[in-house]
């Protein structure tokens, strides 16, 4: 979602700009002054946060920038994005105040209208395989459980998974109707998702 990443080619966005490339029901956007989150109204150049839509109902709209950023790019203009530069090698702009829009769902509906799936109340140790194309290998933990005819009927062993994000939630169902902040070196505001598929390779042992 970095311009510097999307100017180098190595972004998941380069090549969708325009494009739909998830469910329509999917709005991704970085706001940092929304006070449900986490507000940050500057960046590190001193410059005023922008509302950025990066994800709109399904298509994608563009990075964020920062002032080098935007000057390398005709007609582009910093979106308040910069990031401490004292790292030997430029971090770039980065999104810090995420926001997954909420939809009309809830947990308990999800899984009631499930004929047979899975319940997963958390991944971690996510790691990123290939940028492009968002694919990240990680597992579950803190539960992990079966449904079948809209029931919770038993619990299954943490799995490991690799997937693309994009195919995921390209087959979007539904979203919850709350979401959950997390802060991990920037805030995340996401609502549950139900989906069609998710590629588990194995168990944990």
């Amino acid at each position: 979602m970095s311009a510097q990443a999307f100017q180098e080619e190595r972004s998941w966005l380069n090549g969708r700009v325009g494009q739909q490339v998830v469910a329509p029901g999917i709005t991704i956007v970085d706001d940092g002054l929304d006070t449900t989150g986490i507000p940050l109204p500057f960046d590190f150049e001193g410059q005023p946060k922008q509302r950025v839509t990066i994800v709109d109902s399904g298509v994608c709209r563009g990075p964020v920038y920062d002032s080098y950023t935007a000057a390398r790019q005709p007609g582009a203009v910093t979106t308040g994005h910069a990031m401490e530069q004292a790292a030997p090698e430029r971090i770039g702009p980065l999104p810090m105040n995420l926001f997954l829009r909420p939809g009309t769902s809830n947990v308990d509906e999800m899984i009631a209208s499930t004929r047979e799936g899975l319940y997963i109340t958390r991944f971690w140790y996510t790691r990123t395989v290939h940028p492009r194309d968002v694919v990240v290998t990680g597992m579950t933990r803190d539960g992990t459980y079966i449904v079948r005819n809209g029931e919770i009927v038993g619990a299954v062993k943490s799995l490991r998974f690799t997937q693309s994000y994009l195919d995921a939630l390209a087959g979007t169902v539904a979203l919850g109707n709350k979401c959950k902040t997390l802060w991990s070196g920037g805030t995340c505001s996401v609502p549950a998702i139900k989906l069609e598929r998710f590629n588990f390779t194995s168990s944990t042992r």
